[in-house]
């Protein structure tokens, strides 16, 4: 969940339970971690999510190593102060993290310099095939640090390997029609225990594809 459409937290939980939803992880500023996380944590109360997170590092061009210390030192901070509270602090990857770095990546300098019982990490897989990583490798690489998991396709045919975090929305396709291997990914996912799948679809006919999606996850066997 990122925002509540102007609606409060509040009134959002209250909208969300009446239908038979249960809100379970929410998205913050970056800055808001790093400047005020009790604000986060009081707007979580009133979600009444478990899991409290950020979707992106300030930056301009490509990410830096100075810039992920920095963030590893914000992430420990309010996971630190999360976890007091009773939630878990997450971050969820976007693509730009995966400039080369020594003999990895700079998210992976970024899970090694945040602390395992604080700081978790939620799997986007679009984000994780868009840069051109394996996300079976990169889950078992990071066994353990994984507890939550965006479920999207990338359209075939779109090139990999970019490190922009950007992409158009239109080659956000259903579960199952695009290139991403997803049955392979789901398993591991559980393997490695991650707890919550979300399916996120931003494509302008999302409502269409949606049902595709369901339908796709529902023939999976497991």
């Amino acid at each position: 969940m990122a925002g509540t459409y102007g609606v409060s937290n509040a009134q959002f939980r209250v909208m969300l339970e009446s239908r038979g939803l249960k809100p379970i992880s929410a998205l913050w500023d970056y800055a808001l971690f790093a400047q005020s996380p009790e604000k986060v944590i009081e707007e979580a109360k009133n979600l009444g999510v478990k899991y409290v997170g950020t979707a992106w590092i300030p930056h301009d061009g490509a990410l830096t190593e100075a810039q992920v210390h920095e963030a590893a030192k914000v992430f420990n901070r309010a996971g630190e102060l999360s976890a007091r509270e009773g939630f878990q602090f997450f971050y969820h990857n976007h693509g730009y993290e995966f400039v080369k770095n020594g003999t990895g990546t700079l998210f992976d300098l970024l899970v090694a310099e945040t602390k395992p019982g604080d700081v978790s990490f939620e799997m986007d897989l679009f984000w994780t095939v868009h840069p051109g990583q394996d996300p079976v490798k990169l889950l078992q690489q990071h066994a353990g640090r994984w507890a939550l998991m965006h479920v999207k396709d990338l359209r075939k045919g779109i090139a990999t390997g970019k490190l922009t975090g950007n992409e158009d929305v239109r080659n956000d396709v259903a579960l199952g029609s695009g290139q991403i291997e997803l049955p392979a990914a789901l398993r591991e996912a559980v393997r490695v225990g991650v707890k919550h799948f979300f399916i996120e679809d931003e494509s302008p006919i999302s409502r269409e594809q949606i049902p595709l999606s369901l339908r796709y996850l529902e023939s999976l066997a497991w």
